[in-house]
């Protein structure tokens, strides 16, 4: 996720169901140490927040700290979200709402939903899905089901980045190329590691071929053909770390 070039990245680590900003431990002081501003926010009643999960009853409410973070920023700065499982939700509402302060939204084994259905679609589609993401509290079925789809002008807008590991048992293939198929997804990057990636692959996470996303798509888009590389454990290299060390 960090990007190799003189220009500084804010990534902004939004976490899944059933965890905090905690889940971030490893992948944030990576991007950090290569540079970059990360914040890692804690959804409402999750992690260190102080709201009880009895005051959160909608998926509007339980998304607030996202919302208002991203209201907050300098008028001038854009920032890369980054979601993890139950999180692609709240990236896709905060693209919805904010497509002009978010220059990428980066899916990590997530929840990726579309402009055809309504928000609560994925989860009413793999009851299974549904099952293992269930948190305390809600999975906010109701209000998101009354949620307006969201549009191509705005969600749509956002380069997406899917990153999809083969070991993930929760996001099936099936569903993941469902999801894919859906949307504009600019990249599908394949990083060998279950579900949770964030804690079993974090340098493969924070490093890589795809670090070069904003450079290689300008170059694309002035009809150039360019390659980036992913070293040997990097990136979706599947080299393991220890057998790339001489």
């Amino acid at each position: 996720m960090g990007e190799c070039n003189t220009h500084t990245t804010h990534f902004v680590l939004v976490h899944g169901s059933s965890a905090g900003a905690w889940v971030w431990y490893k992948v944030k002081p990576m991007l950090e140490a290569a540079g970059h501003s990360v914040t890692a926010l804690d959804m409402s009643a999750s992690g260190v927040n102080t709201k009880t999960l009895e005051e959160v009853r909608t998926f509007d409410q339980y998304n607030e700290p996202l919302i208002e973070f991203i209201a907050n920023l300098p008028e001038d700065e854009k920032v890369v979200l980054v979601g993890h499982s139950f999180g692609g939700l709240n990236l896709a509402f905060a693209m919805e709402k904010f497509p002009e302060k978010i220059s990428l939204a980066i899916f990590v084994t997530a929840i990726l939903p579309d402009t055809q259905h309504r928000p609560s679609f994925m989860l009413e589609k793999d009851l299974t899905l549904q099952a293992l993401l269930n948190r305390p509290g809600s999975m906010f079925l109701e209000s998101l089901s009354k949620a307006n789809k969201f549009t191509n002008d705005r969600y749509g807008s956002v380069p997406l980045v899917y990153i999809a590991c083969p070991e993930d048992l929760l996001v099936t293939p099936s569903l993941r190329r469902f999801m894919i198929e859906q949307n504009e997804v600019k990249e599908v990057m394949h990083i060998p590691a279950d579900h949770m990636a964030v804690f079993s692959k974090p340098k493969e996470l924070s490093q890589g071929a795809w670090t070069w996303y904003k450079v290689k798509t300008m170059l694309e888009a002035a009809n150039h053909s360019v390659t980036a590389l992913d070293m040997s454990a990097s990136g979706v290299n599947t080299i393991e770390l220890q057998s790339s060390i001489l």
